[in-house]
């Protein structure tokens, strides 16, 4: 039983700057054609969805660009490397408005169940890519779909970076271990959640990707304004997950800048990108905590087995 139980703790709450009771992030995975060349490579020869996911890049971020640069608002761009290598003018634009730019994988790859390798060659392909283009060297990391693999925390922390942005069980940003070992490095964490990801609502293509359902924007702005104000009521990081080529659509777009606008009218709520909580929580000296990976009992025999890794 001692080896079963999970001895992590729920995050407390954390100090925000002087005159400041909550967070509220913006962020934007600009994966233009690579999420849907991960889903099936054949649409490669697919003009149609291909230019479905061009729309981000191409219309979509000048948009959004557009839209924060009028209320003031510095956010993340998530940006996978081939996406850098592919829209080199775009980046260097978003780059160049003042927003941060932020690591995303390099082809939007499944990483589930990814060897340590491989990753660590994607991490370093999408590393050189946002160097190459925009001269950048990002401190944070957010994996595609979110699919953090148990060993892609110490990758991160071995190559230098500040923050991950793609764990779900908390409100609030924490320190997190990359292992289980006293002297573990870290790294900060600032939690997401599938309720406040575009994707679940506007994502559709047919054969492809999505559910077939395409939400309103009016739903997707109340479900998501529900969320700021409690999320601002206890003082946590409030993370918005928008994809150019999804929220960059004219009528999202606008649902998002009533988003912006009840942001800005909430009393005390910092509007900034993740990197700047990640280094403001990295100011806090709070003790890591960790994310342990669930053990099967072994007499449990019913119970199916997991596979067993490569090269164990």
């Amino acid at each position: 039983m001692t080896a079963m139980r999970n001895r992590s703790y729920p995050p407390r709450p954390i100090s925000w700057p002087a005159g400041k009771n909550a967070a509220a992030c913006l962020t934007f995975d600009m994966d233009a054609e690579a999420a849907v060349l991960t889903a099936d490579i054949s649409s490669i020869h697919r003009m149609t969805p291909m230019s479905h996911q061009s729309y981000g890049p191409l219309v979509g971020v000048p948009r959004i660009l557009d839209l924060l640069a009028r209320h003031d608002v510095r956010a993340t761009f998530f940006v996978p490397g081939y996406s850098a290598e592919r829209y080199p003018e775009v980046v260097r634009s978003i780059a160049e408005a003042g927003h941060e730019i932020a690591h995303h994988s390099y082809f939007h790859e499944n990483t589930v169940g990814m060897d340590e390798q491989t990753e660590a060659a994607m991490i370093d392909r999408g590393l050189r890519a946002l160097n190459d283009v925009a001269g950048v060297r990002p401190v944070g990391y957010r994996a595609p779909m979110w699919e953090l693999n148990y060993h892609t925390p110490r990758l991160l922390a071995e190559r230098g970076f500040l923050y991950d942005s793609s764990l779900m069980d908390s409100d609030h940003p924490y320190l997190l271990a990359v292992d289980e070992s006293p002297d573990a490095s870290t790294l900060v964490e600032i939690p997401v959640s599938w309720g406040l990801d575009d994707w679940e609502q506007y994502a559709f293509l047919p054969g492809l990707i999505g559910s077939g359902v395409i939400e309103s924007p009016a739903k997707a702005l109340e479900m998501w304004t529900l969320e700021l104000d409690a999320m601002h009521r206890l003082g946590a990081a409030f993370v918005l997950c928008c994809h150019p080529f999804l929220s960059g659509r004219p009528s999202r777009a606008e649902a998002l800048e009533r988003l912006i606008e009840r942001m800005k009218a909430l009393d005390g709520l910092w509007i900034t990108t993740v990197g700047e909580v990640a280094r403001h929580t990295a100011s806090l000296n709070l003790a890591p905590r960790t994310c342990p990976q669930p053990v099967i009992p072994a007499d449990a025999y019913w119970v199916a087995r997991p596979p067993t890794p490569e090269g164990t």
